[in-house]
């Protein structure tokens, strides 16, 4: 017994010291010991805890990619907001922001401020509770993030235990996570090794990292992480009066503080530290894109108070954003997953803000045009904080005598369809939707949807691994998939697989309107679908439709049938759609409709509302718009009929004040015929 005590007791502290080792490793950024003695340390904590599993702990190192990978992020409300910052772009926003200072606290002295470094990361809120490291959560929307605790475990800066003592009950610091310069080469390097996407710059990088599902991953990529503020603290004493004392506070109990933060007097200090650390800036080890001021007083923060978005006691200088000259060697063309076309901008490579860039956003045709950017000339490349680097514009003066003029292609890139310009509109879109490899997971995710086809069973990853296997490039190769080949694909199995098919099979009794809409003609919604098939009747008259046919219909205009007829024109998406009838895909034919002359919703005004027992509202409402009624979303004077299931709300108590007739569930479906009367 006393020899398990004593492997306890070492096992303890085996934990401190690693923490500790750790704290002057990653924080104070001077080691204690060297590496090989660390892993000798790690080593021995590994074999006691393999003896004896029960004793390991959540903030043991060894948990530090502890966690199984999620399936998905869950939402967390921040106890307290977190805010977002005012910028200042010149001296004479600084010089503003101090009068406000000045005038808000009524004074004339010089006010002191915290400058910080402005991090070109996340902002990150995490929760220790009696010491422990129990939660974290990204911004968001500054009131709701995503908790991404398994991923900022896995950062060695960050204690999964805080060090020393009399820290809070409750403590939330705020701060940046960030990859630094070093690991985002490294990164980028092990991704073009394996033949992966390389990422644009050190935010992305992190931003990527962090919302991995996989901490194994995240631990892979070396984030870091420096605190700026705190949320929620819970604590019996009050801490320091400032916020340097706070950051001392932070920095005795193990938490990473920026050692690029300095005290600064007014205006004159601010500056000084803004072009310090301009001069700097290149030589760091992490990207910037600021300064961050605050007050460092904490009651003057009390007085000062908030806007509806921002902390009035501080402030964002921004660096100017970063611009190079290159040449433009030529303007490729990109197709999106809706079919828009985007011009890109090729470039001679150069270093912008610390990456190396060989293409930039040219935004749009019309933009082009504006600018006067022409292959062959030098243009000004700008790259600011995350933003896609974007071509600002020519340098003329170096303009050469031959530059060519760049147009939007005709005909799609990637398909050869059609390439047509919306009007009133910057856009140019590919029209052939149904065939373009660019579009295929978007037409195909379109397809299957509830309100299209209702292929159950068959989501976006599902169509990712099927699109990427290349097994599936078009709708109509949906119906040509096999259950036993199918079941070999990963998390699929052979029940899922048989359920799928049976989905698929199903799929293939539909209606007209249904049909129309699952093709993903652009501007073509649920409503648009069902007129056209109510109009046209038939499938052959509306492909070859001309404008004026077109137009007659409700809800149809020009700009519609404009996509309309060019979408049938695309013999690529005729083929499809030949492909997909000749796999069996049928619909009631129109001679075979049932008569609805005797109906009782015939020319009436529904609205159908609260959840129905014996089928959904959609099934509903379908019957009804067969049976020759106008199934509305809202309740009106002209509303004829209200359909009330249970839980019924406010539309039932409008339709009861302005007299409408309302049926409940037992008496709709008695005036459908679906239960016998009496």
């Amino acid at each position: 017994m006393t020899e398990e005590l004593n492997l306890k007791q070492e096992l303890e502290q085996l934990k401190q010291e690693l923490a500790e080792h750790n704290y002057a490793y990653y924080v104070l950024d001077n080691p204690t010991v060297s590496d090989a003695q660390y892993d000798q340390l790690y080593r021995r904590l590994l074999e006691i805890e393999q003896l004896h599993p029960q004793w390991i702990t959540d903030d043991s190192p060894s948990q530090r990619v502890g966690d199984q990978p999620l399936s998905h992020f869950e939402s967390v409300r921040h106890a307290i907001p977190m805010y977002s910052l005012e910028n200042a772009f010149s001296q004479q926003d600084l010089e503003d922001f101090q009068r406000r200072i000045l005038d808000r606290l009524g004074t004339s002295e010089q006010v002191e401020y915290i400058a910080e470094p402005k991090m070109d990361g996340l902002a990150i809120n995490i929760r220790y509770e009696n010491g422990l490291l129990v939660q974290a959560a990204t911004r968001g929307d500054g009131s709701v993030g995503e908790d991404v605790t398994h991923n900022i475990r896995t950062i060695a800066s960050i204690p999964l235990k805080l060090l020393g003592h009399s820290w809070p009950q409750v403590l939330e610091i705020r701060g940046e996570v960030f990859m630094p310069k070093n690991a985002f080469d490294e990164l980028n390097r092990r991704q073009t090794e394996k033949g992966d996407k390389v990422f644009a710059n050190p935010r992305n990088a992190a931003a990527g990292t962090l919302r991995q599902l996989d901490p194994s991953v995240t631990a892979s990529r070396k984030l870091s992480f420096y605190l700026y503020g705190w949320g929620e603290i819970v604590h019996d004493e009050p801490l320091a009066e400032t916020y340097d004392g706070m950051l001392k506070h932070f920095l005795e109990w193990g938490l990473p503080t920026n050692p690029d933060s300095r005290c600064v007097l007014g205006v004159e200090g601010m500056q000084d530290y803004y072009n310090m650390l301009f001069e700097k800036r290149a030589s760091m080890p992490y990207e910037i894109d600021g300064i961050v001021y605050k007050v460092n007083r904490l009651d003057d923060h009390q007085r000062l108070g908030f806007t509806a978005k921002a902390p009035r006691w501080a402030i964002a200088r921004k660096f100017p954003a970063e611009e190079v000259w290159t040449r433009l060697l030529g303007i490729d063309v990109q197709v999106g997953r809706t079919g828009a076309l985007t011009p890109v901008a090729r470039l001679e490579p150069v270093a912008v803000g610390g990456v190396i860039v060989s293409n930039a956003t040219l935004h749009n045709q019309d933009e082009i045009d504006r600018k006067d950017v022409r292959i062959g000339d030098t243009v000004i490349v700008r790259r600011a904080g995350d933003v896609i680097p974007e071509v600002v514009g020519p340098v003329l003066a170096q303009r050469p005598e031959h530059t060519e003029k760049f147009h939007m292609p005709k005909y799609c890139p990637e398909c050869d369809s059609d390439v047509i310009k919306e009007d009133d509109k910057a856009v140019y879109r590919c029209t052939g939707g149904l065939f373009c490899p660019a579009q295929r997971k978007r037409a195909l995710q379109h397809y299957v949807s509830r309100k299209a086809m209702d292929i159950q069973g068959l989501g976006d990853k599902l169509i990712d691994q099927l699109c990427d296997l290349g097994w599936v490039k078009h709708p109509d190769q949906i119906y040509l998939l096999q259950a036993d080949k199918l079941a070999e694909l990963p998390r699929m199995g052979e029940k899922s697989a048989a359920k799928l098919i049976e989905s698929i099979e199903a799929s293939k009794a539909t209606t007209l309107a249904r049909f129309i809409f699952s093709l993903g003609i652009p501007e073509v919604g649920e409503v648009t679908a069902k007129n056209l098939a109510q109009y046209f009747i038939r499938l052959g008259p509306l492909m070859s439709a001309q404008h004026e046919d077109l137009i007659k219909v409700d809800d149809v205009g020009d700009v519609v049938a404009s996509h309309i007829i060019h979408f049938f024109r695309q013999p690529h998406n005729n083929e499809v759609i030949g492909a997909l009838l000749a796999s069996g895909i049928h619909w009631p034919d129109p001679n075979t409709q049932p008569k609805v002359e005797g109906s009782a919703f015939l020319g009436k005004t529904v609205v159908i509302t609260g959840a129905l027992q014996y089928g959904s509202r959609d099934e509903a409402k379908a019957k009804l718009e067969a049976l020759g009624a106008k199934v509305s979303g809202s309740v009106s004077a002209k509303t004829d009929y209200l359909v009330a299931g249970e839980k019924a709300g406010s539309k039932l108590t409008k339709a009861q004040s302005l007299g409408v007739e309302v049926l409940d569930e037992t008496q709709f479906l008695k005036m459908l015929g679906e239960l016998e009367n009496g």
